[in-house]
């Protein structure tokens, strides 16, 4: 439970410590003393967004710190363990805002996401505000609370998951099939292409080659022409050739008697060019030897290049382009093969996630027809109580149309009821007052509470369009829940704040300079003066202070 709350220059608040039992503790005081201020700053301990406008003026920030003793609250000792958050103290809950917007968390002094100090915070405590008569006539809020009301939130959240996955899913598959006429048009064409490609088995560097090839085979009488005029001028002309020039020059040269040492170079040179000539010659005469002019191997080329080059201009490319065009074939091809068996694998997937989903979604109803029926039966015998005699309300588990799995489960959840005897049971929007919407949502808020986990229930005003006798069967109501934990109420009515085990008064202490919210524990005799005050008005009289020392005894008994 919540044992101790301290704010720091939150809005109107400069400084506030309150220590807190068990029991109903109520919180009362004039309009805009801050009663709200104080739950909206444990609100912000518990996760609730905030910004720089809640620094009271002049200081650089707000300091919320709130402490809980988990001893009856196992589940949020698992928590914290899970986390490495535990410790063998109370558990402290800490939010700081600085007047430039920044805010940080805290848990047990360690920095932790808002994200954390929410789920935490569930764990801990549960807020009931007068928002929530409004919320109250949306069915959205009709499903949640039946379902918290079964102990049914984490199946519904796999409910919900389920039928996630299999809208995710289906819509990949829409998006994989979605274009299959055009897709096996593309499929027939591209196997279509790449047959024509792997049929003509381009070679790596097999175009080069035949290019050379061809054009040696195009250009055969002068290559020929002109390799036997280097032969004839090199070995063979009988008017002289430059073998038997340079053989005469050797002669003329080694004939010389005593020649100078410098002439061995050249001679040398000489010898080796000899040598090299002899070995061109020798590589030419090979050359015409081996070289076929043969017409038939020309035309095989000229028709092995026209196919190659045909089919480039197919596809309006150059003809070295083909193997990567080849390749890029290829890779689209196993792309459309692969979304096949994608469609495949998702149209399995989609049937396993339907499945699940239905599996899920029937067990969930089956526990939300039987939590229903027990509350509906809980909310008609508190509305007795709370001033409408004769009061009727149902829970209606209408089926969702259609086969798609809903995020909701197989059946919405609305709330009908007839305020009135021999009125019609209509649904809860079309039917209630104000009064009588205070009232039903009052009377849902402590069943439901009844049966929660959370040892701490906040409730903000909730009484809101309640008075006379119902305001008395109110507090007591709240009594008896607090009597099980811990119970906070906000107040206006003095025969609720009258049933309190406890209570804090708040009120504005103004200053020279500025106005602050203070909260004071009341002993008995102030109490009462509350009481009356809440009674009577500003001024205490002796009837208003005898009808409250009857309604604070009454409720003591």
């Amino acid at each position: 439970m919540l044992v101790h709350l301290s704010v720091h220059n939150y809005a109107i608040v400069e400084h506030l410590d309150l220590e807190l039992d068990r029991g109903m503790s109520v919180i009362s005081g004039e309009t805009g003393a801050g009663k709200s201020i104080m739950l909206d700053a444990l609100g912000l301990t518990l996760g609730d967004r905030a910004d720089s406008g809640v620094v009271r003026p002049g200081a650089d920030k707000a300091d919320i710190l709130a402490s809980f003793d988990l001893g009856d609250i196992p589940e949020a000792h698992a928590w914290l363990a899970e986390r490495d958050l535990d410790n063998d103290g109370p558990c402290i809950l800490r939010r700081v805002i600085t007047a430039e917007g920044r805010s940080r968390g805290y848990i047990n002094g360690t920095p932790c996401p808002l994200g954390d100090l929410k789920a935490l915070g569930e764990l801990l405590i549960d807020i009931h505000s007068q928002h929530e008569h409004q919320s109250l006539l949306k069915t959205d809020t009709h499903r949640r609370l039946l379902d918290e009301y079964a102990g049914v939130q984490e199946l519904a959240r796999q409910v919900q998951l389920a039928a996630q996955r299999w809208k995710q899913t289906r819509s990949e598959l829409e998006r994989v099939t979605s274009q299959g006429d055009e897709q096996r048009a593309r499929h027939q064409l591209l196997s279509y292409q790449l047959e024509e490609l792997e049929n003509l088995g381009l070679g790596d560097n097999e175009l080069e080659q035949l290019e050379q090839d061809h054009k040696a085979l195009t250009n055969a009488e002068s290559l020929l022409s002109a390799c036997r005029q280097v032969i004839d001028q090199c070995s063979e002309s009988d008017a002289g050739n430059v073998l038997s020039v340079l053989t005469a020059s050797l002669n003329r040269l080694s004939g010389l008697q005593g020649q100078p040492g410098a002439l061995n170079e050249a001679t040398n040179l000489l010898a080796s060019a000899q040598i090299q000539i002899e070995e061109a010659v020798g590589e030419l005469n090979r050359f015409l030897d081996h070289f076929d002019a043969d017409p038939e191997r020309q035309q095989q080329l000229e028709e092995r290049l026209d196919t190659i080059y045909t089919l480039a201009r197919k596809h309006r490319i150059h003809p070295g382009e083909l193997p990567a065009m080849q390749q890029q074939l290829f890779d689209e091809l196993e792309s459309l093969n692969a979304d096949d068996q994608a469609a495949e694998r998702l149209g399995e997937e989609l049937a396993a996630y339907g499945r699940h989903f239905q599996e899920k979604a029937a067990e969930l109803s089956s526990k939300r027809q039987k939590a229903a029926s027990k509350l509906g039966k809980a909310v008609e015998k508190e509305m007795q109580t709370l001033g409408m005699p004769g009061g009727r309300f149902n829970i209606q588990l209408q089926p969702i149309e259609g086969s798609e799995p809903s995020a909701n489960g197989l059946e919405q959840v609305e709330f009908l009821v007839s305020a009135n005897p021999g009125q019609p049971i209509k649904a809860l929007a079309k039917v209630a007052s104000g009064g009588e919407l205070s009232r039903i949502s009052l009377a849902i808020q402590v069943i439901t509470a009844q049966t929660s986990r959370v040892p701490t229930l906040v409730f903000d005003e909730v009484d809101v369009g309640i008075g006379g006798p119902t305001a008395e069967v109110v507090g007591q109501l709240l009594r008896r829940l607090g009597e099980r934990g811990q119970v906070l109420t906000v107040t206006h009515l003095p025969q609720v704040a009258a049933q309190g085990h406890q209570h804090l008064f708040v009120h504005k202490v103004r200053g020279s300079n500025a106005t602050r919210t203070a909260v004071s524990k009341l002993d008995e005799a102030q109490r009462i003066e509350e009481v009356a005050r809440m009674l009577g008005g500003i001024d205490l009289t002796d009837e208003s202070l005898a009808h409250a020392r009857k309604l604070v005894s009454n409720a003591q008994s």
